[in-house]
């Protein structure tokens, strides 16, 4: 054990000395080792982070849930917008059919929406979302209420004018998120009695649901204000657990044709959109970007994977004589060959170490105008240290074969 240890610090105390007395020449020689750590830990880490927001706010959805609709979520430069825009609205009536004859569905929710400008006295609030739920709406959408309480069953069946408004709604409006409670808000000469406040979200990257900037009502309140087929309505379905939503999809399609009255011939007026898809795209995307940042990365670590070799060889060069005095003493080729494996290790872990500083730096600057927080897991941190090690090993592989190999009596008379 000891004289393990002795290896490592020698072997570090060399590392140490090469860089001290060659700055620039190692400096140049494992700046390619520190680029490609840098892509390494870039990329993953704000793909990871990326993809933790983007599921995230793809959960505002509601997880193994199918949406019934006019529109097609998919999108697309070839969208066929004329065919959907033609279509006819879900009703609050189809959903109560498919409440009935849906075997694989459990929560069940109608939603309509729009958009308003609110006001408490002076204060004006414009673009806030408007949404009409039925009960079993949250449900499906999670979210916590941080102030007031949520709207109960007997306000969804009376359609009273109350209502949960989102965070920045009650800042803006009130000044202060728990002052929103009990007040009231106005719209259209109409008012709103706020019950509750909704937790802060954040901000969204994809268009999900804005709850930091909405108002929720009960549906027959809204319907009784607003042409529903007019507010982008949708039916919500939810699969019960351990049913996927592609089966649930599958069987609200042919409920929904029944439901239409359409022939085995006709095509669908309707889509049944799978949010599990979405995911399923994100997971494509992200893994070819992925891929994309471990080819420059590869590149950049080839190139300072030639530039460690090439210091290891100087360094096995310059030392010659203290190479042979080491074995005239006793020195065994296997204690030559780990030192100078460890010493072009410890070099590629410098370079790693200030790749990951520079990827600190990024993150910090980053995450202050991104909307979401960019995180350096730590296997990430694992995995790049792991490949500097390797990397320091295949790079000084020869140089240190050479040393272990050299003639004492040799390497003493050179000079």
């Amino acid at each position: 054990m000891l004289k393990v240890l002795g290896i490592l610090w020698n072997s570090f105390k060399m590392a140490l000395q090469e860089l001290k007395v060659n700055k620039l020449r190692t400096f140049l020689s494992l700046f390619g080792i520190t680029i490609g750590i840098f892509c390494i830990i870039g990329v993953l880490a704000t793909i990871d982070s990326l993809k933790s927001k983007i599921k995230n706010d793809l959960s505002s959805f509601g997880n193994n849930s199918v949406y019934i609709d006019k529109w097609d979520y998919s999108g697309g430069p070839e969208y066929p917008w004329w065919k959907f825009v033609k279509r006819p609205s879900p009703k609050i009536a189809e959903m109560d059919f498919v409440k009935k004859k849906s075997e694989l569905g459990s929560n069940m929710a109608f939603f309509v929406q729009t958009q308003e400008s609110f006001t408490n006295q002076d204060n004006i609030l414009k673009g806030v979302n408007l949404y009409g739920i039925t009960p079993e709406y949250r449900n499906i959408h999670a979210f916590n209420i941080g102030y007031g309480r949520y709207l109960s069953e007997s306000d969804f069946n009376r359609g009273v004018p109350y209502a949960v408004i989102g965070y920045k709604v009650a800042e803006e409006l009130y000044g202060k998120a728990d002052k929103g409670v009990g007040k009231t808000i106005s719209y259209k000469g109409r008012r709103l009695l706020v019950i509750g406040v909704i937790e802060k979200q954040g901000s969204a990257i994809i268009n999900g649901y804005d709850y930091d900037k909405s108002t929720i009502v009960p549906y027959n309140y809204f319907a009784s204000v607003y042409n529903p087929d007019n507010s982008n309505p949708s039916i919500m379905v939810q699969a019960k657990p351990g049913v996927p939503s592609r089966a649930l999809q599958e069987e609200l399609i042919g409920i929904m044709r029944q439901i239409r009255k359409l022939s085995p011939t006709q095509e669908d007026n309707f889509t049944c959109n799978d949010v599990a898809q979405f995911k399923d795209q994100v997971e494509s995307v992200f893994g070819a970007i992925n891929q994309g940042g471990w080819a420059i990365a590869g590149l950049s670590l080839i190139v300072g994977a030639f530039g460690v070799a090439n210091i290891m060889f100087v360094t096995v060069r310059e030392r010659t004589s203290q190479i042979g005095l080491k074995k005239a003493i006793g020195a065994k080729s296997s204690t030559i060959l780990y030192e100078f494996l460890l010493e072009s290790a410890f070099l590629c872990i410098v370079g790693g170490l200030v790749g990951l500083f520079l990827v600190w730096v990024l993150t910090l600057a980053l995450s202050s105008v991104l909307p979401f927080t960019i995180v350096i897991a730590p296997g990430i941190i694992v995995l790049a240290f792991s490949i500097c090690i390797i990397l320091g090993v295949v790079s000084g592989i020869i140089p240190a074969s050479i040393a272990a190999k050299m003639n004492p009596v040799e390497a003493i008379r050179t000079k």
